[in-house]
Formats: structure tokens, sequence, C-alpha cells
């Protein structure tokens, strides 16, 4: 299980400075953001961290890039030896000071006993810098630093198998060839069977679930094949149950082989449904043809909610409240505010004001994007502003525009004018 403190990136699309999304608990003192305390935070090692994050901010403002930024950070660790092409994730800010400027990414983490802060720059086609640290007592220890192809510095004790693969680079014609400018040294040691402590960081990054609120078809795929599963399953009607849909049961009809082609056809999902003809009868619909948009967005993310909840795996949600109502988005919220979610970490960019409420949300758990006149974003909390009073309606406040990070939206009425 891997728990988040902090992710930083910077000079990548919206965003030019670097900015940073922080899940550590900030020290708030007020009433109502120490009754929130023991249900929205949860203490790891010598550290205090949010459960949930929600992310607020006009159309366009950036919202979607942090969710982005942190995909394509994500997508580079993993796959950086597999596919040269994964730095064309890779895109900088648009202005002529950062146009060749590298990407910056850093993310600080932690697995069992150990914390991690970890990153790399990047542009189009080239790493340009890359590095490890690790904490496990008082002080944070160097792994490694890596500048261009070469590596610059090394612990030969505490980071062994980085010492291991340097000694067979060196050895033979080809050596050179075994760290390219698209390979990330973590990630090449974690092809390595000797590199135990860059695949335990590599296998972990790759649990954090990123997903779209927005449907498509892999995450119908998906779910679908969760059903086969029964603890899945069991939860995934549950969530539909209480969810208001009405489903009572769902069914995974497999597709028999095309008789031309032999190509097995898409399985087909059934609904069962009790409330059918004002309950006297028992109905058994096609999901995808009958059910609508809000149930199959809650029937798609809900192995996802499974996998967070019941494996511990961090899930980060772009557009998480489309197409739901918004007593439906508090719930699922309040799922993972919760005592029974130990330690389970949930980010969600989101539109539904009815969610900022002191009542509902600390402070340090709300987030703003706002693009400043030059068309930058920039990334800031609501615990960072000055002169907030704890028990004010942060919904209204937003609404009026207090915090920023909303549209300037004019009137529309004269749009309707006759010329």
């Amino acid at each position: 299980m891997v728990i988040l403190q902090d992710f930083s990136f910077g000079n990548f699309r919206s965003f030019k400075e670097i900015q940073t999304i922080s899940l550590s608990k900030a020290n708030l003192t007020s009433v109502q953001d120490i009754a929130l305390e023991p249900t929205h935070t949860f203490k790891y090692k010598e550290g205090a961290f949010l459960k949930t994050k929600a992310i607020y901010g006009a159309n366009a403002s950036g919202k979607s890039n942090v969710v982005k930024a942190l995909e394509a950070f994500l997508k580079i660790v993993s796959d950086s030896v597999k596919d040269s092409k994964v730095l064309s994730l890779i895109d900088s800010f648009v202005s002529a000071e950062t146009i060749d400027q590298p990407t910056f990414f850093q993310m600080i983490f932690y697995i069992e006993e150990v914390r991690y802060r970890y990153g790399f720059e990047a542009k189009t086609g080239k790493i340009t810098s890359e590095w490890l640290y690790g904490k496990k007592g008082r002080r944070e220890l160097c792994y490694f630093i890596r500048e261009d192809n070469a590596i610059n510095e090394i612990d030969k004790t505490n980071f062994a198998e980085g010492v291991v693969y340097m000694n067979l680079t060196q050895q033979g014609e080809d050596s050179g060839e075994m760290l390219l400018p698209t390979n990330l040294f973590l990630t090449v040691l974690a092809s390595f069977g000797f590199g135990k402590i860059s695949k335990q960081i590599t296998s972990n990054l790759n649990s954090i679930n990123i997903i779209s609120g927005l449907s498509n078809p892999t995450m119908m795929s998906y779910a679908t094949e969760a059903l086969k599963e029964a603890s899945k399953k069991e939860f995934i009607l549950n969530i539909l149950k209480k969810g208001d849909t009405s489903i009572q049961d769902l069914e995974v009809i497999e597709g028999e082989k095309s008789a031309n082609f032999g190509e097995k056809k898409k399985p087909q999902l059934l609904v069962s449904k009790k409330e059918y003809m004002g309950g006297l009868a028992h109905g058994r619909f096609s999901f995808e043809r009958y059910e609508s948009e809000g149930t199959r967005k809650l029937f798609e993310l809900s192995p996802y909610i499974y996998e967070a909840v019941k494996e511990g795996r961090p899930l980060v949600i772009d557009e998480f409240d489309a197409r739901f109502h918004s007593l439906l988005t508090k719930r699922i919220v309040q799922l993972f505010n919760s005592e029974e979610n130990k330690q389970t970490q949930f980010i969600f960019v989101t539109h539904d004001t009815s969610l900022l409420s002191s009542s509902f949300l600390r402070r340090d758990q709300i987030e703003f994007v706002e693009k400043d006149e030059a068309g930058a974003s920039h990334l800031y909390s609501l615990a960072q502003i000055n002169g907030i009073r704890a028990q004010a309606s942060f919904e209204k406040d937003y609404r009026h525009g207090k915090y920023g990070a909303i549209p300037l939206v004019e009137d529309f009425s004269e749009l309707a004018a006759n010329s």
C-alpha cells in the first residue's frame, strides 16, 4: 500500500511554475476542523494525512491538468522502458520562457516503513534528470541522482541494486546502451530481478487508479469483468442498490462465436429489477441499452471504489460529479471520510458546490485552481487563504468569488434580443 503525501509538477500544460497538491494534514485549530479529524484524516508513521481532496475551479482553469500531470508521471514511471514514445505525454507550458525547459515531476510517498521522494525532469524524447531519496529514520538519504544519462551519485549501502546495475553496464561493448535517454533509471532497475526497492516502488505507484468520470468503453468492460468475482459483484450490487437504482441483480451472458469469422461476440450485461410494472413482474433488460447515464457511471466506477476501500488503492477521478445527483457524490465522499476507511486516499475534481461545507470537508481538503492573466494555472487550498472563518459558509463565499477560482460569466439574455 502506498500513502501519498505530496505531488509537485511544473511546466506542464497550463501550469508554468511548480505547484504542489498536498495530502498532508494541515495544523488547523478551529472547532469545526478538529471535529472532522477522526474521520477525515489518519496518522501514518510520523505524519498525518487527508483521506480526501476536492479540486474546484472554473472551466478551462486547469483542474483536469492536475489529474493529467499525475497520470503522465505514473505512466512514464510505468512504461519508460517498454514504450519509447511515452515521453510524448510531456506537454510544456506555451511561452518563450518555458518552451525549451524540462517538465518537473516529484512525488513524496510512504511504502511500509520508508518515506520516499522521487522525481524527474524530462522533455519530449529525453530524461534530463532523476532522483530518489529515502527516509527510514531521522535523516533523508540520497539513493541516487541522475543527470542526463549519467548516474552522478548513488548510495552503495542503502541502494545496492543501483550499484549492481552500474557494474553490469561497465562490462562488454554494449554497456553504454542500457540507460537510454528515454529510460528512467528507476524503471530500468525494476525490470531486473535484483531491483527489489525499485520494483516495490513502481508496483505501488502502479496501484494508483486514475479514471475519468465520463463514460468510456474500457470502464464498462472492466466493471462487467469484475462481476465474475463474487466479492466484487456483491459490492457492486450493494452500491447500486444504495444508489437508489432499483437494480436487484446483474448477469453477464458470454458472447457466442460468430458463425462466419469465429470471433467471439461482446458479453451482454442483463439487469434484473423488481420494480417492473409496479412490482407485479420481474423484468430483465439490457443494462447498456436501458439504464440511465448516471446508473451506468455508478456501475463503471464501482470496481474502482471497491479496489480503493477494500484493497487500499488510492483513487483519482476527474469529472467526478458529472451525471451524478449531488446526494450521490456526497455519499461516495462520505464513504472515504469515514471511520471504516482506515487510510485509503481519494482525490477528485468536481463542480459540486454542495460539498463545500465546514461540516463536510476540512479547509485543507478543499483545493482551488485558478488562471492568472498570463494564462498560467495556480493551485491553492482553502486553508492557505488568510482571514477565512472556519464557521463561514464555504459554498456561499465561493459562489460570490471570495476564494477566486470561479468563471466570470456575463449575462446571456442579450443573446436572445432581436438584432
